[in-house]
């Protein structure tokens, strides 16, 4: 943060801390529920998983960023560059999401399992930063437009061949349509500030904008939260979370409560085919 005072750099750092920690707990909450509910480690949240993981380990050294800074030499550089490796690692987990969502709806076919492999390789390798950054937010807007697009067709159709009743039961699916298309905002809106911000730098090195400054540490460091609450804080989670928390007596006292276990129908990622296509 060269061309900050004292002061300004102390409150940077105070921001990025704060949305780190956010979406660290974000994260973690994510990995208990992926650990304690084995009925969740389907293959679609198990990429979640990975991503998660990916998430909560960048917010960890981004935390530990300051303590680390004042030994220098080797431990800065290494919490820089495992900072930056699970960061780029988070965003490409999200393009695996978005290739699966599109092979398995668009494509008809049902092979995604067979590419875990491929796809660890592929998260953890490709370790550049910017270019496959837009390029993930660009790959994950195309998919979820034509996923999006061939659904709500498929859906107006069936509305269109079936009664009032088909009607309302397809509203779940439709909420989850609504809910993919902010998945490729997630990038865009953490990293818009970041670009544009070491754009500057290039152009003007030395001379650093505070508020952009702001801007681009706050929005990248809460990622993870919001990659958690989009991902990973769906209908099975919840779900899984009421079934766990909520006991058997006050669910009889609450009716109203069960439709947290009514939401089976609701498309959530690749639950929507994969299961159902084996």
């Amino acid at each position: 943060m060269g061309g900050l005072t004292g002061e300004e750099r102390r409150i940077a750092g105070a921001v990025k801390g704060g949305a780190s920690s956010l979406s660290f707990v974000g994260s973690s909450f994510i990995v208990l529920c992926y650990c304690l509910f084995p009925h969740l480690r389907k293959f679609s949240f198990k990429l979640v998983f990975y991503l998660a993981i990916s998430d909560m380990l960048c917010s960890f050294f981004s935390i530990v960023a300051d303590p680390w800074s004042g030994f220098g030499g080797f431990l800065c550089y290494a919490q820089d560059y495992t900072t930056h490796f699970f960061c780029v690692a988070s965003f490409l987990w999200t393009t695996t999401i978005a290739f699966t969502l599109h092979r398995t709806v668009v494509r008809h076919l049902t092979d995604v399992e067979d590419l875990h492999s491929l796809f660890h390789l592929y998260a953890l390798q490709f370790l550049t930063f910017y270019a496959p950054l837009w390029a993930a937010i660009l790959y994950n807007g195309f998919t979820y437009f034509q996923v999006i697009r061939m659904l709500n067709n498929a859906t107006r159709m069936a509305v269109g061949m079936s009664d009032r009743t088909h009607q309302f039961d397809s509203r779940p699916d439709m909420k989850a349509l609504n809910r993919w298309g902010y998945y490729p905002l997630i990038l865009i809106g953490s990293w818009a500030f970041g670009t544009i911000n070491a754009i500057h730098d290039v152009i003007e090195p030395g001379h650093k904008i505070f508020w952009l400054t702001l801007l681009d540490v706050g929005t990248a460091c809460l990622m993870g939260l919001f990659n958690s609450i989009a991902y990973g804080l769906n209908s099975s989670v919840r779900r899984a979370i009421y079934e766990k928390l909520w006991p058997e007596r006050l669910q009889r006292w609450f009716p109203n409560s069960s439709k947290f276990r009514n939401q089976a129908q609701e498309s959530e990622l690749v639950s929507l085919k994969v299961e159902d296509q084996h």
